[in-house]
């Protein structure tokens, strides 16, 4: 029962009628009838209804989207203890919407949040300390925080928990532990985690080597969109591992992952092109999908798209392009050779949270991909607490929230 605030009686029961307005419940779902009955209840000071209310500004819910608006009500629900809108008023200071973008003000409100047991503040302090912002960076704490919102079933969590246990950050390196902090956020329908057991499966790391499993983990992440998961499926398909072979579902995974902008599908698809796999053969149309990929650093597309310049193979010949397209082979080959140490140095520190952290294979070949997929990688993205849809209803405290914005 949300009772902070006062205005328990008649506020209480306005509260209400705004939450079976917002979701439907016995009435005809109507935003604006929503708003006006969680207004009156706000105005009295009932927090459950300033912080529904602050969800209705911030998602342009029955009044036009006014982030400075929800951050106004937040703060009034938040002031009054409600650990929803202290975490719903941190994710506002963290990306800057509403408020001036500030990660110490950020980490303040998702630990008084956190520190209620709300999962959603346990989690998102947990991403802070992982990522030292607005906090020192401390692994140890970000496992603690983690564990405690993971412990709930908060399905971010345990994928981030299992993320910490794959790599021996904060916790000892345990791939058994990931594996079953992956399959916890995997069974709940956390995209990343499928990616992730999909992997381990696929390697044996942590659990029996299984490529049929692998494929069914991958194709529940690549029918969410997730576009890492989608190319290592089309790798399967053509391969045949944990899936008959199927040239023509290789293909349309790998163009669902390069249209995306994974590089490797991108590579693989015009691969598949190039060779009539799947497809009727197509030079042009492979240099097409080597161009993209080599446009975002993919070495062997560079090379790919050099040679088909130089031959007159899928496009014009043209030895100026070919010669721009070695000679960003051959910088970007030195580059690596003289920082590799650097970048093997940062991919373990895991220093932006929103780094792709996969090794870039073997190559564009198909067989690349799926040696790409063993790698252990979280593509994480800075959002971290989303308010949609996440109306309190007066009896019940907790939001409905979701990662990702």
């Amino acid at each position: 029962m949300v009772s902070k605030g006062g205005g328990a009686g008649l506020a209480e029961a306005q509260t209400r009628l705004g939450f079976s307005y917002s979701k439907g419940l016995g009435v005809e779902k109507d935003d604006i009838q929503a708003i006006t009955w969680y207004r009156k209840a706000a105005e009295q000071g009932f927090a459950g209804a300033q912080a529904n209310l602050g969800v209705m500004y911030e998602n342009g819910r029955g009044v036009p989207q006014d982030a400075a608006q929800a951050a106004a009500w937040y703060r009034k629900a938040a002031d009054q203890g409600l650990a929803e809108a202290q975490a719903n008023l941190g994710s506002l200071y963290f990306t800057g919407r509403g408020v001036p973008q500030d990660d110490a003000q950020a980490a303040s409100w998702f630990r008084k949040a956190a520190e209620q047991g709300f999962a959603g503040g346990q989690h998102n302090l947990g991403v802070m300390y992982e990522n030292g912002r607005g906090v020192p960076q401390d692994a140890a704490q970000a496992a603690a925080w983690y564990r405690k919102a993971a412990d709930q079933g908060y399905a971010l969590a345990q994928a981030n928990l299992g993320f910490l246990y794959s790599t021996g950050r904060g916790v000892p390196q345990d791939d058994a532990q990931a594996a079953a902090w992956w399959r916890k956020a995997a069974e709940q329908g956390n995209a990343e985690a499928q990616r992730n057991l999909g992997i381990v499966c696929l390697s044996g790391r942590g659990v029996p080597q299984d490529d049929v499993q692998a494929a069914s983990w991958f194709r529940k992440a690549a029918e969410q969109g997730h576009p890492l998961a989608q190319g290592i499926l089309g790798a399967l398909y053509a391969n045949g591992r944990g899936v008959p072979q199927d040239l023509a579902e290789a293909v349309a995974w790998y163009r669902k992952a390069a249209e995306q902008g994974d590089a490797t599908a991108q590579a693989n698809l015009g691969l598949m092109y190039a060779n009539g796999r799947g497809v009727p053969q197509d030079l042009a149309e492979a240099v097409a999908w080597y161009r993209k990929a080599a446009e975002q650093g993919l070495a062997e597309a560079q090379s790919i798209v050099g040679d088909a310049y130089y031959s007159g193979r899928g496009v014009a010949q043209d030895f100026v392009e070919a010669l721009k397209w070695r000679l960003s082979l051959l910088l970007g080959r030195r580059g690596s050779s003289d920082t590799q140490r650097e970048m093997e140095r940062r991919a373990r520190s895991e220093d932006d949270p929103r780094t792709d952290r996969r090794s870039r294979g073997t190559g564009p070949g198909v067989d690349g991909s799926i040696r790409e997929a063993e790698e252990i990688a979280r593509d994480f993205g800075p959002t971290l607490l989303d308010s949609n849809d996440g109306s309190i209803p007066a009896q019940s405290a907790h939001l409905s929230a979701s990662p990702g914005r």
